[in-house]
């Protein structure tokens, strides 16, 4: 099994080679965010705040919640939740929009009338924008974002030849991540869940990343020898949060992967956080 030492500045993490864990990056991520939310407390009188505005009672979604919730609370940065009627969301936005003391609001995801996600995420102000979503968001989106550090991190090459397939074309991974790569002239190719021919290419790529909730999607026949998999699909089965990559995948031992837990979702959270630090370092630089 191979092991190797990622060095960060006054820290030093050794990791196993086998396993993409971004929680044991995020930790190291944390400790550089709670210094930046003390110097703009201190320096600037600024306090950093997160709106998430809600508008489905579900205890998946509170779980996500909760999570940012603890999040913030380790880095001092506010979090406020606003559960309410999709009737009333677009008014709570423009209040939250207007509001000063407000620096990133989400609109957690998915709304009852899902045909109305656009215009709920394009009603963010740019600069409120944390997650990234809207067509005029000035930050990139929390999970994109998470897999790049992932994968920087644990020393994957994206360029130099490799062929990168990313399954499923979902507004808050797929869609974006592909953007990014692309535009960085990455090889990459997208599938989604229902393309006839998915499985039969698979085998071919180098690094698959995979978001499309639909448990057990990707098997151990799709994967190559060698290959990186990042697994960040979300999906509910038998009351447990499961990801695409099917049990005998993760079977195997001449692979790349990311854990069942502590993959891609922590750093998400990070991320998510980064933009809202970024968010308030701006107002910051503004009233200069």
């Amino acid at each position: 099994m191979l092991i190797f030492i990622v060095t960060y500045p006054c820290a030093t993490l050794v990791v196993d080679m086998k396993l993409l864990k971004g929680r044991d990056l995020a930790d190291f991520i944390k400790e550089r965010q709670a210094r930046q939310v003390r110097a703009l407390r201190q320096a600037h009188g600024v306090y950093p705040k997160l709106a998430i505005v809600q508008t489905i009672d579900s205890s998946v979604i509170d779980m996500y919640v909760r999570s940012k919730r603890a999040y913030g609370d380790d880095i001092l940065i506010d979090v406020e939740v606003y559960k309410v009627d999709q009737a009333k969301l677009m008014g709570v936005i423009e209040r939250l929009n207007g509001d000063p003391s407000v620096h990133g609001i989400i609109v957690q995801l998915p709304l009852a009338d899902e045909s109305a996600t656009q215009a709920a995420v394009d009603a963010v102000a740019p600069a409120k924008d944390v997650d990234g979503l809207g067509s005029g968001a000035v930050l990139d989106p929390a999970t994109p974002l998470a897999i790049n550090w992932l994968l920087a991190g644990y020393n994957v090459e994206l360029a130099a030849g490799k062929k990168i397939a990313i399954v499923g074309n979902g507004r808050l991974v797929g869609a974006p991540l592909s953007r990014m790569w692309q535009a960085s002239n990455y090889d990459v190719t997208v599938f989604d869940e229902h393309s006839l021919d998915m499985h039969a290419q698979l085998p071919q790529f180098d690094v698959i990343v995979t978001a499309t909730g639909v448990a057990g999607l990707i098997t151990s026949s799709d994967v190559k020898h060698g290959a990186v998999v990042v697994d960040a699909g979300t999906a509910s089965e038998q009351g447990k949060i499961v990801g695409d990559a099917a049990p005998d995948l993760r079977e195997r031992e001449d692979i790349t992967i990311t854990p069942e837990k502590g993959g891609v979702g922590p750093l998400t959270v990070t991320m998510l956080f980064d933009n809202v630090i970024r968010a308030a370092q701006a107002t910051v630089q503004n009233s200069n």
